[in-house]
């Protein structure tokens, strides 16, 4: 079974590294190819407003046309005046044709620089900067971050009226930042992926979370009904050897001996009917079906009835008990018959798991604070180590000690304590040291104007 578990382990979490290693790998992958598509609609978009702009190479300077006096002076200077789109437009109107491009394709929302560089056609020198957005220099220089692709050459169309006159201009177009845009338009893909990783790790996370409850319900299983097993055996062993000696004919004209022998099988039935209403209230418990009948109580008087119960058993073992009832108001709402339980739990447990050859020294002790009865219940028995402490509430657990069953019992007087308490909405702690004893307080409310009864939950 551990094997098995162990394999299912290793191969649920190789399958969710996986998983998560091809679902980055195609993030990656769809980043890229989102950054390609975003360069090409750059590209697309610098075509399109420079097949625009070329349209205006042809023609006159503003406000000139063929109709005009070729012969006066004015007309002379401005047609020896090269025709260029920077003179045609202005950087407002040249960024509103570039956002329209964008917007065409799709990508609108992005950032952009632009410049319109005039250079000489018969020497193929650059000329002057016409036309630049304000970061146009700085983010043409950063290559890392921004694309920019080769510029548009604007060149004057041919058979047209200012061919030969007009230099020739080059449209630069930057995507600012086209990689963290590229990463923005994916950002649902990546939520996406993301809550599915995420589903797939709680899965995988409850699923062995499940298995290793299973394993665990599965060894207190076996332990509960080892325990149980034992408990049984002895009272019906019993009770057969007393059923064999009342049969014997010397016995049977002993009525002392039969009385004996039948005040043992009383007591063995009375024992085994005990335990099963031990398994049986465990589990009303687990159902919620106790139901408390709550009414003030004084603690102290059934802390003291209680101890006084564990008078013989105490000195059996040489033992005695030490009751520090300090506190000035005990006053609780409870129900009466389940704090008497609990706190004959508390006791009985620390007369049970005593040290060997050592008296049993029980110590209670009380105080208020205004608000909540502090009750601690000391021992000097064998204590208990740190994994113990952890799970000694827990229903069925009892500490491994081999196949030893020098204690008896099911592991459910702890969890019963637990739950009644909780019921009683209070709290309670445990501190131990193995081989020195053990520490339970209880934290439980000062009685207010409270209700007649109510349901466990």
């Amino acid at each position: 079974m551990k094997r098995t578990f162990t394999i299912i382990t290793i191969l649920i979490t190789l399958s969710l590294i996986g998983i998560i290693f091809f679902q980055v790998t195609w993030l990656q992958n769809m980043v890229l190819l989102r950054q390609e598509q975003i360069k090409e609609k750059i590209n697309a978009a610098t075509k399109m407003v420079g097949d625009e702009l070329i349209q205006y190479k042809g023609n006159y300077s503003p406000g000139i046309t063929k109709s005009d006096n070729l012969l006066t002076d004015d007309f002379s200077i401005e047609f020896l005046r090269p025709t260029t789109v920077g003179r045609r437009f202005n950087n407002a109107e040249l960024s509103e044709k570039i956002r329209n491009a964008f917007k065409r394709m799709g990508i609108e929302k992005m950032q952009f620089e632009f410049g319109l560089i005039a250079a000489d056609p018969r020497n193929n020198l650059v000329g002057k900067i016409e036309r630049q957005s304000e970061n146009f220099g700085r983010e043409l220089d950063d290559t890392l971050n921004n694309y920019s692709p080769p510029a548009y050459t604007l060149i004057t169309p041919s058979g047209s009226a200012a061919e030969n006159l007009a230099m020739d201009e080059h449209l630069f177009i930057v995507g600012v930042n086209y990689k963290t845009f590229a990463f923005k338009s994916l950002r649902y893909n990546f939520i996406s992926a993301i809550l599915f990783t995420i589903i797939i790790i709680a899965a995988f996370y409850l699923t062995v979370r499940t298995m290793l409850r299973q394993k665990k319900l599965g060894e207190i299983k076996n332990d509960f009904i080892n325990n149980m097993t034992h408990e049984f055996k002895t009272p019906i062993a019993t009770i057969s050897l007393a059923v064999d000696a009342m049969k014997n004919e010397k016995v049977l004209q002993d009525r002392e001996k039969i009385s004996y022998f039948s005040t043992i099988i009383k007591e063995e039935n009375q024992r085994m009917n005990r335990q099963v209403e031990t398994i049986l209230k465990a589990s009303q418990l687990e159902k919620q079906e106790v139901e408390l009948n709550l009414k003030p109580v004084h603690v102290h008087e059934v802390i003291k009835d209680v101890a006084d119960n564990f008078a013989l058993q105490l000195q059996q073992k040489n033992g005695r008990a030490e009751l520090l009832l300090n506190a000035e108001n005990d006053y609780i709402d409870a129900d009466e018959v389940h704090f008497s339980n609990l706190v004959n739990n508390l006791i009985d447990n620390a007369i049970k798991y005593s040290k060997d050859n050592t008296p049993v020294f029980v110590k209670i002790s009380t105080q208020s604070n205004g608000k909540n009865l502090i009750i601690r219940v000391e021992d000097n028995g064998i204590g208990m180590n740190k994994e113990t402490v952890k799970r000694v509430f827990e229903r069925f657990y009892r500490a491994h000690t081999g196949n030893i069953h020098n204690v008896k019992g099911f592991g459910l007087g702890l969890s019963y304590v637990k739950t009644m308490i909780e019921a009683h909405h209070g709290e309670i702690k445990v501190e131990s040291t193995l081989g020195k004893g053990s520490i339970f307080t209880i934290e439980l409310p000062l009685k207010k104007n409270a209700h007649v009864s109510q349901k466990v939950s």
